[in-house]
């Protein structure tokens, strides 16, 4: 397959070419969410997980739950080509066609889902500590959210210095997290 991205959006595949409106919400004011799963021989990695988060943050929107049936008619189409050995499926969830403005319209939600090859992570991060904070009182804290341009910035600045990912402390100074990686901490043995 090599490094095309399959795509699906609200039934079809449009893996070139024009796929959603320009007015839809997850384009003008990022209202939407996402989630992004490991492909491991063709299998989507802890796919019930990812949904239910998915749900989590869709609530934490004010958006309609995840229609689990409808994501996954997206899941097969793009895995339909044949098996991914080692890859990145990636859904997003959007508040669909809007105004120009933070209201929204009464109107179906926008479903994309994507698919793809991905290099295997390299066993070694460098990590580039920037000076931005995560708001740990913002109104979408712990909701995967679509506006992540805070972390296209963050990690363009920690490349700039060698860096492979940006860590983010919170307000408090605590550790936070990664511009697109999770971490954990072991002490003792214990994660």
């Amino acid at each position: 397959m090599g490094s095309e991205i399959r795509v699906w959006v609200d039934g079809r595949r449009v893996d070139e070419g024009p796929a959603i409106a320009a007015l839809d919400h997850g384009v003008t004011v990022g209202d939407g969410v996402f989630e992004t799963a490991k492909i491991v021989d063709g299998q989507v990695f802890a796919k019930t997980r990812h949904h239910d988060r998915m749900d989590r943050s869709l609530a934490g929107l004010g958006l309609a739950p995840l229609d689990r049936a409808r994501v996954e008619e997206g899941i097969q189409a793009v895995l339909a080509d044949g098996p991914i050995a080692f890859g990145r499926l990636r859904y997003t969830v959007t508040g669909g066609r809007g105004p120009l403005g933070s209201d929204r319209l009464d109107g179906p939600m926008t479903y994309i889902v994507t698919a793809g090859d991905q290099p295997a992570p390299a066993p070694v991060t460098t990590i580039g500590v920037v000076p931005w904070i995560r708001n740990e009182r913002a109104a979408t804290v712990g909701l995967k959210t679509t506006s992540y341009a805070e972390n296209v910035v963050a990690l363009a600045a920690a490349k700039s210095v060698g860096g492979t990912e940006a860590i983010f402390a919170n307000g408090a100074g605590d550790l936070c997290e990664g511009t697109g990686s999770n971490i954990f901490v072991i002490r003792d043995g214990v994660v």
